[in-house]
């Protein structure tokens, strides 16, 4: 595999990583740390005002930060959004709308990681990284959850050698039918689980999140004794599918019932949009309310709501873990008095339905448009330079590297392609504004334009996607944000709202024509 040259294997439980810094004789630079959550909604923290869901480190950690709340992945899909954020390209110009593409471009870029180790930083990534070819070079170390990103270095190894393969494997079946590959289990038929939900037969300390977490632990206890700063991503799977929380945090939210949600002791709200009618949906999200899917069967769970409690209270069990582990995180900071020279960032690559529309999971080869996918969490904090408290800046995933490589001053290699994205200097320092008009994020199905009070999803060509979608007789869908902040009136008809449609369309022009489709071109050949 391309990746493995560029980690190295643990020595005992030490990440000591030698070489001399080519900044020698100048200031240490700050570390830089991005918690990143796999398809985490927004909405789901309590410091979001979310009536059920318990938050409180993020909760913390946001009232000493800059929070955006008006973040949005580049495209709805995992891979494509991570190496957005990875390159500081959008997916177009990377050739990457799904998480199975592969161009030349993506050989000849340039990495977040590659440039903090030309500029004499200890890198590291724990955790799932999902992205190939040169957008995963440059890590020292790296351990990933599955074997293909870290054969040898992987979380299904390393909970076999605890015992507890078995276990995980029941979990992982969930989505899959079977164990993970290159676990005892990879060839087992295994049940999978109506809306992939089941709980963890997993003790706690054991899964994923926890793997993550005592890696980010190790190492920042390590980089205390070091010279060199470091810069990690340290990435968690949940609250992706499959939905399998372990009991500690289950048991945090009574789902035997829908409540009034008044958090913390009642039975879970349900969702103000699940019994959304279907006609309003996309083709494929139509389909698997139709129950067109082995897995997310949300029509069993429209005669039985039990389902979408029992799936909506392990989504929030997910987050609640994953938020106690970024408490642990950011204390070993303060531990080894590194927090005051530690930029660190929350985020996401993408949402979840969480339920809202009728609709689990994220549906992402067939729409590219709800907030619930698009809006992502974005919280940064800069010791001593951060302005606190939220912005409703419009910003992207990929203004994060050019952010960083213009506030920490670093040097950067010959590129081939220009960063896309904008520095967030100013924002967060709260000396200036972006003033962007617009963002886009663009999937093969559907190019999704963003202003300060309107959407408009235009609807492309979907055969990238599937063959018998037929979006184009389905039709645009623009929102009034202000006024239908959960996307249920489309008005993309309404002449009322030509004269604005027309202007956002003319928007995604100005976008195709600004940012170059090469790698998409060379997928379309």
């Amino acid at each position: 595999m391309h990746h493995l040259k560029y980690c190295l294997l643990l020595v005992g439980s030490g990440f000591a990583v030698s070489g001399n810094s080519h900044l020698y004789g100048q200031a240490k630079k700050p570390n830089v740390l991005i918690l990143l959550s796999d398809q985490h909604q927004k909405k789901v923290m309590g410091f979001e005002g979310h009536p059920d869901v318990i938050t409180p480190n993020l909760d913390r950690f946001a009232k000493e930060s800059l929070v955006f709340n008006r973040a949005y992945c580049p495209t709805g899909i995992s891979s494509a959004s991570r190496s957005a954020l990875m390159t500081g390209l959008y997916p177009r110009t990377l050739g990457l709308l799904s998480n199975s593409d592969t161009t030349e471009v993506m050989k000849e870029v340039v990495s977040m990681a590659s440039i903090f180790k030309h500029n004499g930083y200890n890198t590291y990534a724990f955790g799932k990284r999902h992205a190939i070819l040169a957008i995963d070079e440059g890590w020292d170390v790296c351990h990933a959850h599955q074997c293909e990103e870290s054969p040898g270095q992987s979380y299904v190894e390393w909970i076999d050698q605890q015992g507890f393969s078995e276990a995980f494997a029941n979990d992982w079946a969930a989505e899959f039918g079977r164990g993970p590959d290159c676990s005892p289990f990879e060839k087992t038929v295994i049940s999978f689980a109506l809306m992939g939900t089941r709980l963890s037969q997993l003790p706690d300390g054991y899964t994923m999140e926890a793997y993550t977490a005592r890696l980010t632990i190790d190492m920042i206890r390590e980089q205390a004794q070091l010279e060199k700063p470091f810069f990690c991503w340290a990435t968690f799977y949940r609250p992706h599918q499959p939905y399998t929380p372990v009991k500690k945090y289950m048991d945090l939210y009574d789902v035997s019932g829908w409540g009034n949600g008044t958090r913390h002791n009642s039975r879970i709200k349900k969702p103000a949009t699940l019994y959304e009618p279907e006609e309003n949906l996309p083709p494929q999200m139509q389909d698997i309310r139709h129950g067109h899917n082995r897995i997310w069967r949300v029509d069993k769970a429209f005669e039985d709501e039990q389902l979408w409690r029992n799936y909506i209270g392990a989504y929030y069990a997910l987050v609640s873990e994953i938020d106690h582990y970024i408490g642990q995180i950011l204390q070993t900071l303060s531990d080894t008095r590194q927090e005051q020279e530690t930029i660190v960032i929350y985020m996401s690559d993408h949402g979840d339905f969480v339920g809202n529309h009728g609709m689990i999971e994220k549906a992402a080869l067939g729409q590219n448009v709800y907030e619930d996918i698009l809006n992502i969490p974005l919280i940064f904090h800069y010791p001593g330079k951060t302005k606190t408290g939220s912005t409703e800046e419009l910003v992207t995933n990929v203004d994060v590297l050019p952010t960083l490589i213009d506030m920490l001053d670093l040097e950067v290699p010959s590129l081939k392609f220009p960063f896309q994205g904008h520095s967030l200097r100013k924002v967060i320092t709260g000396i200036g504004s972006l003033k962007r008009d617009y963002v886009v994020s663009e999937s093969w199905s559907q190019a999704t334009v963003i202003t300060a009070d309107y959407k408009l999803g235009i609807m492309l060509d979907p055969t990238k996607a599937h063959p018998t979608w037929d979006y184009r007789k389905f039709g645009d869908m623009f929102f009034v944000s202000k006024n239908d902040p959960v996307e249920t009136h489309n008005l993309a008809k309404d002449n009322k709202y030509s004269k604005i449609i027309r202007q956002l369309k003319m928007h995604y022009e100005h976008f195709t024509r600004t940012y170059p489709d090469i790698g998409k071109q060379e997928l379309c050949k």
